[in-house]
């Protein structure tokens, strides 16, 4: 069964080309465009990895890890900030919360997809 990824990002292009990228390695792709939206998501499909940018309207990445690490139930969900907020604080703030990763935009989508294989096993 495939692994399940969850896109946050309030980018459309951002979003149909990351979504492109993961489909293309074989994962079902899910995205959200708002905090709130991610949040009801990642409830109803429980996903293996959710790439997630830090700014968006309502809710922000912060907060959805910060959720997200608090729920037992989700524990096992791998977190990928993915975002072009970019300084040493920020990326120590991310971790700090529970990110199992940081990657700055712009990235490089052969060491997204790396990043992604190696947090899935």
């Amino acid at each position: 069964m495939p692994k399940k990824i969850l896109i946050v990002d309030d980018e459309p292009g951002i979003l149909a080309a990351l979504q492109f990228l993961m489909e293309q390695q074989g994962y079902n792709v899910q995205t959200a465009e708002s905090g709130e939206f991610a949040l009801e998501l990642i409830y109803q499909y429980n996903p293996d990895l959710v790439l997630l940018d830090i700014m968006l309207p309502g809710i922000d990445g912060w907060e959805i890890c910060e959720i997200v690490r608090l729920n037992p139930e989700y524990r096992g969900t791998k977190i990928i900030f993915l975002t072009a907020k970019n300084s040493e604080v920020d990326i120590a703030k991310g971790l700090a919360l529970g990110g199992d990763a940081y990657i700055t935009k712009p990235f490089l989508n052969d060491e997204l997809v790396a990043k992604v294989k190696e947090l899935l096993g």
